[in-house]
């Protein structure tokens, strides 16, 4: 199945007319680009030692080169409180499908948005030509909106005592 008929994608706007927009490809570069997959055969103990030793909380899951879906952290807290055993289920019947990416050129605001709205804390981040070029969360959204808050109370604080 193409990658287009298993999500959704945001792109950017068809204009902007504010300046200085965050953009996920701004993300990227701040938080790199590294990209941890899972094949949909693997099983979700696979999926969940792989998680914890890069300290990550989802994977991408590919099927023959393409995205097939998302495993998350919370796929495997569902499959324990199901009572399933993570090392007989596979990662290809607990993913989620319906899997919204963004592009490079995505402002951090739309994908905040995405996430917020469709109650997701990872999207990947595809290319034109479907390639994934890295995977933010709300966590790594969050860090760059408090940094730029602190760079904001800075530069207030400098102006009102004058050294600006």
């Amino acid at each position: 199945m193409p990658l287009r008929r298993i999500r959704g994608r945001l792109g950017p706007p068809p204009f902007r007319k504010e300046r200085n927009v965050a953009i996920i490809s701004e993300v990227l570069l701040q938080k790199g680009s590294q990209v941890w997959s899972i094949g949909t055969s693997a099983t979700a103990l696979q999926a969940a030692l792989l998680m914890n030793e890069h300290k990550i909380g989802a994977l991408v899951v590919i099927d023959q080169g393409r995205v097939a879906g998302m495993f998350t952290e919370r796929d495997i807290l569902r499959l324990v409180a199901e009572r399933r055993d993570p090392g007989e289920t596979s990662v290809g019947d607990r993913m989620t499908t319906q899997v919204v990416c963004c592009s490079p050129a995505t402002s951090v605001e739309e994908a905040k948005s995405a996430m917020k709205n469709r109650r997701v804390r990872h999207l990947p981040v595809v290319g034109d030509d479907d390639r994934v070029l890295g995977v933010i969360s709300i966590g790594d959204l969050n860090a760059l909106e408090t940094a730029d808050q602190q760079q904001t109370i800075f530069m207030m604080s400098e102006y009102l005592h004058g050294r600006v």
